[in-house]
């Protein structure tokens, strides 16, 4: 009698057994990581989305800080997370950068690019220069002369060592043949706040994380690193108009998963992220913090992406070792 009970049940057993393991996703909370503390252009840009996609999913999407090494820890973490689609990373720029660095320090990769499938890229923009209202200087003109008059002395924080505001800084410096300290924080947020706390003497900063305090009149606008203006800073010139034609640089936000995500996981992804940057609230937030949205879905993002890492790395090539140089 059991053995005949058990020849029926088990055909229904193995049955089932592909439907819970197809289960709809997602049928749990998400993850998004973010390598950087609160303040900064990935957390600021993270927060948006994240509320976006919640609405679309029926499920949370948490925002996780783990910051460390201008990004390469949380990045990291999701290279080498379960391909699920339950964790997934918001990245900035710096995600090619770090790879670029350690193959010039001849060091162990903390990640390498194909561990990675993008998502969606949600948002580019220029860098802006911002000073402290202290400093002397309300053109680019001056704070050139003024460096020169003080080489080595003028201070500049960044969000880390080749990190997504180290970078551009570095283009600068090297086109204009200056000599500045370099204090490197833990995110771009860490950066700001050392600015405004005056211990160092300008930045490279995002429009989103920045905006807030040139409206205030905490922070100076000196220059940005766009092809054009950026409309939210008409009044801001471009290095490019100012004579400098190479220094060009934009921080992106994009979303990624860990590579060998499912395609059914990945579609699930990508459609929530295109509806996500078309969400009423999501398009008010970004606008009230001055960040371009530049939506692109995964073919598209991974060619921009694709194109952005090698002018990244040959970016590095040209700064060489930041420690020999300091």
């Amino acid at each position: 009698m059991k053995a005949r009970l058990f020849s029926v049940l088990l055909p229904l057993v193995l049955a089932a057994a592909p439907a819970a393991a197809q289960e709809k996703f997602p049928a749990r909370p998400i993850t998004m990581i973010v390598a950087f503390p609160p303040g900064g252009v990935a957390d600021i840009t993270a927060r948006p989305t994240a509320a976006a996609m919640e609405k679309v999913l029926k499920q949370p999407v948490t925002i996780v800080n783990r910051p460390g090494a201008a990004g390469a820890v949380g990045n990291a973490a999701v290279a080498n997370a379960k391909p699920d689609g339950y964790t997934i990373l918001m990245a900035l720029s710096s995600i090619s950068v770090i790879p670029a660095a350690d193959e010039l320090f001849n060091r162990k990769p903390a990640y390498s690019l194909d561990q990675f499938a993008p998502i969606a890229l949600i948002s580019a923009d220029p860098t802006i220069l911002v000073v402290h209202p202290s400093l002397p200087v309300k053109t680019l003109k001056e704070l050139v002369a003024l460096a020169r008059a003080k080489p080595g002395q003028l201070t500049f924080s960044s969000s880390g060592i080749y990190g997504a505001l180290h970078m551009p800084m570095e283009m600068f410096l090297n086109a204009a043949k200056l000599k500045m300290r370099h204090l490197p924080t833990s995110g771009g947020g860490p950066a700001i706040t050392a600015l405004l706390g005056g211990n160092v003497d300008l930045t490279a900063g995002g429009p989103a994380a920045i905006s807030g305090y040139v409206k205030a009149g905490k922070l100076r606008p000196i220059a940005s690193w766009g092809a054009t203006r950026h409309p939210s800073f008409p009044n801001t010139p471009t290095f490019k108009e100012l004579g400098y034609k190479d220094v060009e640089y934009y921080i992106w936000a994009g979303m990624f998963a860990p590579k060998g995500t499912p395609e059914p996981v990945m579609a699930v992804l990508r459609d929530t992220a295109r509806r996500a940057v078309e969400d009423p609230d999501f398009k008010k937030t970004m606008a009230r913090v001055d960040s371009l949205v530049q939506y692109k879905d995964a073919p598209e993002f991974e060619k921009y992406w694709q194109a952005d890492a090698k002018r990244l790395a040959a970016l590095v090539k040209i700064v060489g070792k930041v420690e020999d140089k300091k």
